[in-house]
């Protein structure tokens, strides 16, 4: 996240390659239910001619014409689209992107503001790069051993153990060699940073919030 790309930017173009495959996903449904373009057409109202398009890809999908074709072969709008399965009820989990090596799975949905990603790295020996952008940067270790340079500081979280900085400051973050790390990544493009809005109360303490 810190290196030339943050994963948000290639969020776009995971949504063009969602969109890219539905052509040839329906054209594969709809052989296996053994329909000829004619007789979904006449089932849905679509033209064979449009159906045809939207199977090669030259036009783009979208609800007015999946929902017809996915009643007409009487499965889910989420297959025609290739949407990822549920995993826990309250989230859908997602695809991870790929960069630099690391496993990126997207907790967030909302675009700009504050991004949280869980990220796998890899054992792997690299050579520290620091680099400096816009932001600011929550790191939160679940697992393994994670190698943090920042400025003059080079250190090493383990399990349970957090750092914030300023992304304008010359930083790093990656694999220690000693094996694989899993970690959760909140980034800020405008330097949002991460608030407590409540803390325990101590005994005798009045109620109140803390930033």
């Amino acid at each position: 996240m810190s290196e030339h790309q943050h994963p948000e930017e290639h969020q776009d173009r995971d949504t063009e390659g969602v969109l890219a495959e539905v052509g040839p996903r329906l054209r594969r449904i709809r052989k296996e239910r053994g329909a000829t373009l004619a007789g979904l057409s006449t089932a849905t109202g679509i033209s064979v001619s449009t159906l045809s398009r939207l199977e090669s890809g030259l036009r783009k999908p979208s609800l007015e014409l999946l929902l017809p074709i996915a009643r007409a072969h009487q499965v889910p709008l989420d297959e025609l689209v290739g949407a990822p399965q549920v995993g826990d009820p309250r989230v859908r989990a997602a695809k991870p992107i790929v960069m630099h090596g690391r496993k990126h799975w997207p907790l967030t949905r909302q675009p700009g503001g504050l991004q949280a990603y869980k990220v796998l790295e890899p054992q792997r020996k690299e050579e520290p790069e620091p680099r400096v952008h816009e932001g600011y940067e929550w790191l939160y270790v679940l697992s393994g051993r994670l190698r943090l340079v920042l400025g003059e500081h080079d250190v090493v979280l383990g399990a349970g153990e957090a750092a914030e900085f300023d992304t304008r400051v010359p930083h790093w973050f990656g694999s220690t060699g000693e094996g694989p790390v899993e970690f959760l990544s909140l980034f800020g493009r405008q330097g949002e940073r991460m608030h407590v809005r409540a803390r325990p109360k101590r005994a005798g303490q009045g109620d109140g919030q803390a930033d």
